[in-house]
C-alpha cells in the first residue's frame, strides 16, 4: 500500500488548509490570480480529521471532479483551469511526483457563503430530522417514509458555511436575506438541475446518487457564479449501488459512509466521542474504503483508475 499524503508544504504563498485540501495562491498563465488546490489523502468524518488517511484518495477525488467538470462543460461555468502538474510553478521534482494526479489549478473566486445541498433520498441527517419533525430542513414531507426512500422530488436544503465545526441548515428565505433573492434562486435552480442530470447519468451506471453538495464562487464582472471545489465525489455525495437499494435500512455505499459506520461503532463502545483528535483507522477499514472510492470511479467513468500511474 502506498503512503498517504497527509500534508504539503510548498514554496507558494497564501497556504491555508481545510479538512482535506491544502490551498495556495498562484498566478495563472494568462496573468489572472489563481489558486492551487491539492487534494491530500486526509479523511474527515463528523467534522474531525482522522489520524491517518486513505492512500491515493486525493487522486480519486481530483480525477472524479475533473470528469464531472468536463461532463458539464458548456452548461455551467466552473473554476478549473488545469490538472496538469507541469502547469504549477516553483515545484521541485520530488513535489511534482508527490502531487501528480491530485492538483487543480483554478481561477480565484469569492466563495458564496452558502453550501448548496440537493437531496433525492431521505437518509443521514435528513432521516434523523424527519423522524423528529416529519420534515427535512423545515420542508414538510409525506408521512410513512422509510430510511433510504426516494423523495417525491429532490430537495434544495442550503446551509451556512462554517469556518469550523458544523454547518447550520438554513431556509431559502434565510439564505436570500444573506446573499439576495436572485442569487439564491439561481443557486437553487442550478443545484437541482445538476443533481437531476448527474443522478440520471449515475443511475444508468448502477449508482444511486442519494444526495450531494456544491459550492459556488463569484468573480467581479461575471454575471453568474462559477461551480467550485469538488463535485459529485465520494466525499461530497452519497453513492449507493442501485442493485442493493433496500429502503428501510442503512444502504451499502461507495462513499465515506463506510468510515462513518466504523467510527459509530467506536462511539457505541465508548472508545471515541466524536471530538478531536480523530482515531487511527485500521488497515482493513482503509483498504475497504479505498476499494469503494475506486469502484465509484470505475462505474462513473467506465475506466479502472490505476493509482500506480500517478
Amino acid at each position: 500500500m502506498r503512503d498517504a499524503l497527509m500534508t504539503t508544504d510548498l514554496s507558494l504563498p497564501g497556504r491555508r488548509t481545510g479538512k482535506v485540501r491544502d490551498i495556495y495562491d498562484v498566478t495563472l498563465a494568462n496573468g489572472e490570480p489563481g489558486v492551487l488546490i491539492v487534494a491530500t489523502d486526509r479523511i474527515s468524518a463528523f467534522d474531525v480529521v482522522m489520524a491517518n488517511g486513505l492512500p491515493g484518495k486525493g487522486i480519486v477525488l481530483t480525477q472524479i471532479s475533473n470528469f464531472w467538470f468536463a461532463h458539464f462543460a458548456g452548461s455551467v461555468n466552473h473554476h478549473l483551469v488545469s490538472t496538469d502538474i507541469g502547469d504549477v510553478p516553483d515545484l521541485t521534482d520530488a513535489q511534482r511526483r508527490a502531487l501528480r494526479g491530485r492538483i487543480m489549478l483554478c481561477r480565484k473566486v469569492d466563495v458564496v457563503p452558502i453550501e448548496c445541498i440537493a437531496r433525492g433520498y431521505i437518509t443521514g441527517s435528513g432521516w434523523k430530522d424527519y423522524q423528529r419533525t416529519g420534515s427535512v430542513c423545515g420542508i414538510r414531507l409525506p408521512a410513512g417514509l422509510r430510511n433510504g426512500d426516494r423523495l417525491p422530488e429532490p430537495l434544495f436544503t442550503p446551509s451556512t458555511k462554517a469556518e469550523s465545526g458544523h454547518d447550520e441548515n438554513i431556509s431559502f428565505a434565510e439564505g436570500a436575506a444573506q446573499v439576495g433573492t436572485e442569487l439564491m434562486q439561481w443557486l437553487r435552480d442550478t443545484t437541482l438541475d445538476l443533481y437531476r442530470r448527474a443522478s440520471a447519468y449515475a443511475l444508468e451506471r448502477g449508482i444511486i446518487l442519494a444526495d450531494t453538495k456544491f459550492e459556488f464562487g463569484q468573480i467581479r464582472g461575471e454575471r453568474h457564479p462559477l461551480l467550485v471545489d469538488e463535485i459529485f465525489t465520494p466525499d461530497s455525495s452519497r453513492f449507493w449501488p442501485a442493485d442493493s437499494w433496500r429502503p428501510g435500512e442503512e444502504q451499502p455505499s461507495f462513499d465515506k459512509q463506510y468510515v462513518r459506520d466504523y467510527l459509530e461503532s467506536l462511539v457505541k463502545e465508548g472508545r471515541w466521542d466524536k471530538t478531536p483528535p480523530g482515531p487511527k483507522l485500521p488497515d482493513d477499514v482503509v483498504r475497504n474504503s479505498m476499494d469503494r472510492y475506486l469502484e465509484a470511479y470505475r462505474r462513473l467513468t467506465g475506466i479502472a483508475l490505476d493509482l500506480e500511474c500517478f
